[in-house]
């Protein structure tokens, strides 16, 4: 083939004649080493109003992925067509090899392979051209990937090792593949602690299922110890993601560890207790467990005596993974200090902007009292009789030591006010200051929900440890096929380990200093399931807890500024806030609340804030966002109106701008009138008046540009702009429309092109200026 045909060839036409055979002529098995078109990253998902849109221009999509076996990869090539020259995709390359922490990438356009080679000696170029029969093997690109991760010869098995592969063609996601094989490759070098930082949401509980099967079936871990301090951890655990373990599986009951199983998911609390003799880790050897993966590890005890601390004591010989989405770093206390730097870590802002984590809007609500205290008169008793103290109370006194029964009502109004205007059968979470605040929060949201909370007692239950009723409802609230509970009230109790993959909206009427715990808050959202149509979801805020967004800790990178004694060894971090646990909230109220009715409590001020591409919170409507990127392609009106002109179809053109987000059905929504999508977009990007389809028609009518045309032509293009005015241009541009009504009267489509116009180049001339004089400027006139 000659340079001038293969330029004629498409993308995907050089990959299947080029590079393709160039791939398997160099060792590489089609079926299990090379993925071909593999989408990495999906792309963020842009929140605006109530509505959400993907921006496909920011996915992360590969042409192939080599790998040395499945889950194990070790290049990129990237292609490009023959009009390119051959390194055109090597910075592209080079990003995807970045992400996957690959030594190797390479472009190619048919012509020959570019190479960047991240682990070239000093006397090889990182950079090269290699012939299309050039490619390296599997073997020499393997020894790279060892020599880039530093993996010795004897510690190639254990890397090796395969993933469990699922019949229902589940693969993990690319960040999972990097938590799993550096924590593999890290234990096939000797480290004896690993920490792992993956966000609420990312699937930590799956990555420790793969980290767990392939150190078991590669006979380094023959028996596990999958530590957790919840019983929901432990049971969604069991019956999800380490169901293939089957029947070398158990959980710790009856206070009692079973020889006969490899694979022990245990309650901390059911392994020890205060007794000497409820201390039932004793009752197995120290070498009995090769392996200890502690949940939620910044829960973890630092005192001296702690469950947690004992447990990992007793075995210290054993391999010990800590998985958190929230290291914990205090003066006291440090993830990173017990366990060592993390093997991996892949972030929330990480997570949204690779649009595998939904995006957030954050409503923020001040209440008069709140903001600008409140004073009671002289004398004043509360409810109850008690005087109430003569000082200012604000918002960090409300819930906790007074009670205002109208803020209860004014908090579960708004509550159910969004909900209303929203879907009434979102699932929600509100947080409260403490087991009391939340019953009264339920009271509230029934008497404010009115006949759905009639008709069904439980779209609201309140959720706490003490309330043996509400964990019976827990199933059934994270379950996204039952309708009920809709609402759930906590204060801690559903703060962590929660699997809630539907909660649309996080209700925030809780005082929150812990940067951890408004990070696992968050958390309970940040799901997406896009069988239940959640991309994103809402927090609502009444307790200025979201100021902690602007924290640069938020996200941050942990910063050790634990300092032990040189005699004193390091400990894993203890819970947030002495959190004991299922069995009860430690957020009971101390001491006597005041209690007052009949104090007017008002919403002074609200905001909406969006996520931003950067990760902060922006405010920005969605006709703001569209504007911007409506600009960013086309900078001015004439520049948009010559583009659209130029374009034989305007579908392509909306097509570009839904890759940014763009959709036209949303901004229709927001200008609230049927416009055509032409002016849809001049009107947002231009501040033009938009017009209808109807009334751009009837302008081209009266300026009589038809009467240069013969009768049938004239009445062809009549016609046209009709069928333009009810259904839009992509119809028009679409020749198969001369096959309906009112042309079939006139003739088949190839009589009315050639009868009327002649040919099909004088029958597109005659559509391109149609469309001119209905985008033109003077109809706008």
């Amino acid at each position: 083939m000659d340079k001038t045909e293969k330029e004629k060839l498409s993308e995907s036409d050089v990959c299947d004649l080029f590079i393709t055979p160039a791939i398997a002529n160099a060792g590489w098995d089609q079926l299990r080493q090379v993925r071909r078109e593999v989408t990495l990253t999906p792309g963020p998902v842009i929140v605006r109003g109530n509505l959400s849109s993907r921006n496909k221009k920011k996915r992360k999509f590969a042409d192939y992925v080599l790998s040395w076996q499945p889950g194990l990869p070790v290049a990129i090539i990237e292609a490009k067509d023959n009009k390119h020259g051959v390194s055109d995709g090597l910075q592209q390359a080079l990003g995807y090899a970045e992400i996957l922490n690959l030594p190797t990438a390479f472009s190619s356009n048919g012509d020959g392979f570019a190479q960047h080679n991240r682990v070239a000696t000093d006397g090889e170029d990182t950079e090269s051209v290699l012939t299309m029969d050039g490619l390296p093997s599997p073997r020499e690109l393997y020894l790279r990937y060892c020599l880039f991760h530093g993996i010795a010869p004897e510690q190639e098995p254990l890397v090796e090792q395969p993933y469990h592969l699922d019949s229902s063609g589940k693969e993990p996601r690319y960040y999972q593949i990097e938590a799993i094989n550096r924590t593999i490759e890290a234990i096939a070098r000797g480290d004896r602690r690993v920490l792992l930082v993956m966000a609420t949401g990312t699937g930590k509980t799956y990555t420790t299922f793969q980290i767990i099967w392939r150190l078991w079936k590669a006979g380094q871990a023959k028996r596990v110890l999958f530590l957790a301090d919840r019983n929901i951890l432990v049971d969604q655990t069991l019956v999800n993601d380490f169901k293939p373990f089957g029947q070398h599986m158990t959980k710790v009951r009856n206070r009692k560890i079973d020889p006969a199983y490899e694979i022990h998911l245990g309650l901390y609390q059911a392994l020890t207790g205060q007794e000497e003799t409820d201390k039932i880790f004793k009752s197995v050897s120290r070498d009995f467990f090769d392996l200890v993966i502690v949940d939620e590890c910044h829960r973890g005890s630092a005192a001296e005596d702690s469950a947690w601390r004992e447990i990992l004591d007793y075995f210290e010989g054993a391999i010990q993974i800590g998985m958190t989405a929230t290291p914990k770093e205090t003066e006291y206390v440090s993830n990173t200090t017990y366990f060592g730097e993390p093997a991996y870590t892949y972030s929330l802002k990480q997570g949204i902007e690779d649009g595998f984590l939904a995006p957030y809007k954050v409503i923020r609500i001040d209440i008069d009292k709140d903001l600008l205290g409140w004073t009671p008169p002289a004398g004043m008793k509360d409810d109850l009789g008690n005087e109430i103290e003569q000082r200012e109370y604000n918002r960090m006194d409300m819930d906790r030591v007074l009670v205002l029964n109208q803020r209860t009502k004014l908090v579960a109004e708004r509550v159910m006010r969004f909900l209303k205007a929203t879907d009434p059968m979102s699932k929600t979470i509100i947080f409260c200051e403490d087991i009391d605040h939340a019953e009264r929060m339920r009271a509230a949201i029934v008497n404010a929900a009115g006949s759905i909370a009639r008709e069904n007692p439980r779209y609201v239950m309140r959720i706490t440890g003490d309330s043996v009723e509400g964990k019976a409802q827990l199933d059934n609230f994270i379950d996204p096929e039952q309708p009920f509970p809709v609402i759930a009230t906590t204060s801690q109790l559903l703060s962590t380990g929660v699997d809630a993959k539907t909660c649309k909206l996080i209700v925030l009427d809780r005082t929150i200093t812990s940067m951890t715990m408004f990070k696992q808050i968050i958390g309970r959202g940040t799901r997406i399931d896009e069988d239940h149509n959640k991309y994103f979801f809402t927090i609502m805020d009444f307790k200025k807890a979201t100021e902690l967004f602007r924290d640069p800790d938020f996200d941050g990178e942990p910063v050790v500024i634990y300092e032990p004694e040189d005699d004193d060894p390091p400990v894993p971090p203890d819970p947030d806030d002495g959190d004991p646990g299922d069995d009860v909230d430690d957020d009971d109220p101390s001491g006597t609340k005041l209690v007052v009715s009949g104090v007017p409590v008002h919403i002074i001020a609200e905001r909406i804030e969006y996520v931003g591409s950067d990760g902060t919170l922006i405010t920005e409507s969605y006709r703001e966002f569209a504007k911007k990127a409506v600009l960013a392609e086309y900078r001015s009106l004439d520049e948009f109106i010559a583009k659209w002109n130029a374009s034989d179809r305007k579908q392509a053109i909306i097509a570009e701008l839904e890759e940014h987000g763009v959709v036209l059905a949303n901004l229709q929504a927001e200008v609230g009138k049927d416009v055509s999508d032409f002016d849809l977009l001049a009107h947002i990007a231009y501040d033009q008046p938009p017009l209808t389809r109807r009334e751009r028609a009837d302008k081209v009518r009266k300026r009589n540009y038809f009467a240069k045309y013969g009768d049938q032509a004239r009445a062809v293009l009549e016609a046209l702009l009709d069928k333009y005015a009810d259904e839009g241009i992509e119809t028009i541009e679409d020749t198969k429309v001369l096959r309906l009504r009112p042309f079939d009267r006139i003739g088949t489509p190839i009589e009315i092109i050639k009868g009327a116009f002649g040919g099909k180049a004088a029958y597109d001339a005659a559509l391109t200026e149609l469309e001119a004089q209905i985008y033109g400027r003077a109809a706008n006139e």
